[in-house]
């Protein structure tokens, strides 16, 4: 009998070969004792009873169990009634409850995504309130300050504006990195990928940062010297947006007098892979696999002495991976991180 044989089927099967051997086996002793027994007509009538209770069995089957299961899903609301036709209502139990199990368990899943998303969104909506929160308050309180009669004097005027214009620069700098992180998640960021040169582009980046990092007394180096062009495919400027905010975290978090090293290397046959070390001051265990999350930092203080949007790593995740590429993290506290990406060579 063939696997794919519908339960309903061997049921009906059974149940039919059971009724057409007793009443074969009530006619033949029937026969015996009132008539002669005739083995044609006994087995016409085993045929004959065999494929009237096998339809009738089969149709009571069919359309007990399609009531059933109708009404339970139309109780449940577990699927559209629009949906429900009988060609579509199985009466293979053990498909029925597979079908069902596997509804319920992804039903499972999505409620239990649906509660993390609302988690993330809760979280979400209050990290940007206090980011925004802070650079806001700061230009209130100098306007006002300057509104209610500190303008006369012109060196606080001065001194007041400037610092409202630093909060206006820092509102705009994290409401670019939220629509950019919001173009990028939606997938709506479009890359320009061409080939250029990265060993070229770490000297640039090291050009525009090296007055940062001197604040800090914070060393910029290769690990060689590159003297033949390494030419990868990607989008030449988010590229530079990447190791420039990799090597802006090194600086912030870096030790003073620390180095901040870049390096490339062959990974294999058609890829190379950037890696950004600092010997600064390193990240808990705890809190790497966070990293890449929007707004979070390690520093729960919430004093934010670092400055920054919190979504510089939260774009360089994004855009690697708009790339098909991969980010690795590495970090020992107290020691150092080494955070590294891959690219593809041109070929």
């Amino acid at each position: 009998m063939s696997k794919n044989f519908k339960k309903s089927y061997k049921f009906a099967f059974k149940s039919s070969l059971f009724i057409s051997l007793f009443l074969t086996l009530f006619m033949s002793v029937f026969l015996y004792v009132f008539y002669a027994v005739n083995i044609a007509h006994i087995l016409l009538f085993f045929v004959v009873s065999f494929l009237i209770s096998f339809f009738i069995v089969q149709f009571r089957v069919e359309h007990f169990i399609y009531r059933r299961v109708k009404k339970i899903y139309d109780d449940l609301t577990l699927l559209e009634s629009s949906s429900f036709r009988k060609d579509q209502i199985t009466t293979d139990m053990r498909t029925l409850t597979q079908e069902i199990d596997k509804y319920a368990k992804d039903k499972k899943l999505e409620i239990e995504t649906l509660k993390i998303r609302e988690e993330y969104r809760k979280e979400f909506i209050g990290n940007v309130s206090h980011e925004l929160k802070t650079p806001l308050f700061t230009v209130q309180g100098y306007v006002s300050t300057l509104l209610d009669g500190a303008a006369e004097d012109e060196s606080i005027r001065n001194k007041y504006l400037e610092r409202a214009d630093k909060g206006v620069e820092r509102l705009i700098y994290i409401i670019k990195d939220l629509d950019m992180i919001t173009k990028l998640e939606a997938g709506d960021l479009s890359l320009n990928v061409e080939p250029f040169d990265i060993v070229e582009l770490i000297k640039n980046v090291y050009e525009l940062l090296e007055m940062k990092a001197a604040k800090k007394k914070i060393s910029l180096i290769l690990d060689a010297d590159y003297e033949e062009p390494i030419m990868v495919v990607g989008d030449k400027e988010r590229i530079q947006q990447v190791i420039t905010n990799l090597i802006v975290n090194s600086i912030k978090y870096g030790n003073e007098k620390g180095t901040t090293e870049i390096s490339i290397e062959n990974l294999i046959k058609n890829k190379v892979i950037i890696r950004v070390t600092d010997n600064g001051e390193g990240i808990e265990e705890e809190f790497i696999p966070r990293l890449f999350e929007r707004f979070f930092r390690v520093d729960k203080s919430g004093s934010r002495k670092e400055g920054g949007s919190g979504l510089g790593l939260a774009i360089v995740k994004h855009i690697i991976e708009a790339h098909d590429e991969k980010i690795y993290v590495e970090s020992e506290y107290g020691v150092g991180s080494e955070f590294s990406f891959t690219l593809e060579k041109v070929k």
